[in-house]
């Protein structure tokens, strides 16, 4: 995942998001992955980055993108 994408995972009984790469602390911690995954995709649309979202397992559930797009792949 590149620097500066938003990611949203499982750890120590929490839900987190955060800033992949930077070094920063979550900037959400929740019970529920839904409120987890809401604020990681409001702060992917603020930042118009990308947003993966894990299961508890680690394996990616769900990735969408808000922004810098290319736009010259076919189909």
């Amino acid at each position: 995942m590149p620097k500066g994408d938003i990611e949203t995972y499982h750890e120590n009984g929490q839900w987190h998001s955060r800033r992949e790469g930077t070094g920063e602390a979550p900037f959400t911690s929740s019970a529920t992955k839904d409120e987890a995954v809401r604020a990681g995709r409001d702060r992917a649309r603020e930042l118009k980055v990308e947003h993966l979202i894990k299961n508890m397992d680690g394996t990616i559930a769900e990735k969408n993108s808000y922004g810098n797009d290319p736009r010259n792949i076919p189909g």
